[in-house]
C-alpha cells in the first residue's frame, strides 16, 4: 500500500516546516525521498499512469521530474519539463522538450498545497499554446490547491489526501 510505503521510507516528516507556498506546517511530505527508491517510484508511477488522458505529460522541476519520467515510460507518452525560472544561458527556455500547439497536457506533480507552483506551470503551458485539463499528484495537502485549480478549469486528481496520511 502506497501510504505505508511513504511512511516507512520516511517521506512523511513531523516538525516545524515552511512550505513552498510560504505556509508553516507541522508536517512535511517529501516525495523525493520516496521517488529515489525504485520500488516506490514504480508503484507511484503505475498509480499515476492510470489517470493519464492527455497527449503529453509535464512536470515541474525538481520533485515532479522523476515521477513524470517514470509515468512517461509506462504510458509511452512524451513529456515536458517546466523550469522554475528561465536559465540565463543557452536557449533560456522555461519549457524543455518538444511539443505542438493544441496538444492536451497532463501535469504530474508530487505534492499540491495551495497549487501555486502548478498554477504557474499551467499558465506557462497555456501561454505556449497547450491545453491543460488535469493535474495528477501523489498527495493533495487539502489546503486550497484543488479549489484554486478548479477556478482555472483544471481538475486535480490525487492518489492520496493529507487526511489519509495523518
Amino acid at each position: 500500500m502506497l501510504k505505508q510505503k511513504l511512511i516507512d521510507c520516511g517521506a512523511i516528516k513531523f516538525g516545524d516546516f515552511i512550505l513552498a507556498s510560504g505556509k508553516r506546517s507541522k508536517y512535511y511530505i517529501d516525495i523525493k525521498k520516496a521517488s529515489t527508491k525504485v520500488d516506490i517510484l514504480k508503484e507511484i508511477a503505475e498509480l499515476l499512469s492510470t489517470h493519464v488522458k492527455g497527449d503529453i505529460l509535464a512536470g515541474v522541476e525538481l520533485g515532479a521530474v522523476p515521477l513524470t519520467v517514470a509515468v512517461a515510460l509506462i504510458t509511452g507518452k512524451d513529456y515536458l519539463i517546466i523550469r522554475k525560472k528561465e536559465k540565463g544561458y543557452g536557449t533560456e527556455k522555461l519549457i524543455e522538450g518538444e511539443f505542438e500547439k493544441g496538444l492536451t497536457v497532463d501535469i504530474i506533480e508530487d505534492v499540491v498545497t495551495t497549487g501555486g507552483s502548478v498554477l504557474r506551470a499551467v499558465k506557462i503551458l497555456r501561454n505556449a499554446g497547450l491545453e491543460v485539463q488535469r493535474v495528477i499528484c501523489v498527495v493533495d495537502r487539502e489546503e486550497g490547491g484543488r479549489e484554486n485549480l478548479e477556478k482555472e478549469g483544471v481538475e486535480l486528481i490525487a492518489l492520496l489526501k493529507a487526511r489519509d496520511l495523518l
